[in-house]
């Protein structure tokens, strides 16, 4: 079925509301002047150049496999101040000692991400910081209607293994006991935002839209034109009814889990 192609300039249409989840995480984070920070699964660099801005004296590295969004990542950081690296999240290994590593909006496209956590905790400095955020709304309409609409095809156990296949999410307390065991102190939450999308009316489907830079990219691409337009016909529809705009917009919850994990010093 080949891999996922992201599309830096789709994903970047919702770039505000995508950001705060970043500054809610990085408030937690209480390290002073760290001198190798990493963000693993950067993207375009959305949640790279907050490190910077925030530790302007340490080394950034921001690592994702998409050469897509690196090169946006690249374009945007015309002074070259970030390191960026293409590689798999799940295979390269973090420089140690790193004093602060996050992973943003990523771990839930990794399938048995919750063992990857004490490797990274290992690579921390004492004292050091893990910071990580996920969705935790696959069973909002958005996810659960296209499902169903893929479920219908003859595509269908294909393509519905790309979308539950990239691993999800895990609850609070597995984060926080993976993070615990890891070797850290742990302080975990969640937060329901509520997106008002598309305020000017300017978009026909403006979830749709948030979909094509995220849940619907293991999709695009793999139907053929025609199909694929009919598909995504239905799917606005069906949208469109979950999803009714109101005055101040398209109002689209959106659930996020967040834990911070501050490695405890040697004895």
């Amino acid at each position: 079925m080949g891999t996922t192609v992201w599309d830096a300039g789709v994903y970047d249409t919702f770039a505000e509301q995508r950001a705060r989840p970043v500054a809610d995480l990085l408030a937690r984070v209480g390290a002073a002047a760290p001198r190798l920070v990493v963000d693993l699964g950067c993207g375009a660099g959305a949640s790279t150049r907050p490190l910077l801005a925030r530790w302007p004296g340490a080394h950034v590295i921001g690592v994702d496999s998409s050469p897509e969004m690196l090169a946006r990542a690249r374009a945007i950081d015309t002074e070259g101040r970030i390191e960026w690296v293409e590689a798999d999240i799940t295979r390269w290994s973090v420089p140690a000692p790193a004093d602060v590593i996050v992973t943003n909006a990523v771990l839930q496209w990794v399938p048995g991400h919750l063992d990857l956590l004490a490797g990274w905790v290992a690579a921390l400095a004492p004292g050091g910081w893990f910071a990580m955020q996920v969705p935790g709304n696959t069973d909002a309409p958005n996810h659960t209607l296209l499902r169903d609409l893929v479920r219908d095809l003859p595509e269908g156990p294909a393509l519905g293994r790309l979308l539950l296949d990239k691993g999800g999410s895990h609850d609070l307390a597995g984060y926080a006991e993976a993070l615990h065991s890891a070797g850290c102190d742990v302080d975990a939450w969640e937060t329901t935002y509520l997106h008002l999308l598309d305020p000017a009316g300017a978009q026909a489907s403006p979830v749709l839209e948030w979909m094509r830079g995220t849940g619907l990219r293991p999709v695009l691409g793999r139907l053929g034109p025609e199909r694929e337009a009919e598909l995504l016909r239905r799917y606005g529809d069906a949208l469109a009814r979950a999803y009714p705009r109101g005055p101040a917009g398209v109002p689209m919850p959106f659930r996020r889990v967040f834990a911070v994990g501050h490695r405890r010093p040697r004895p």
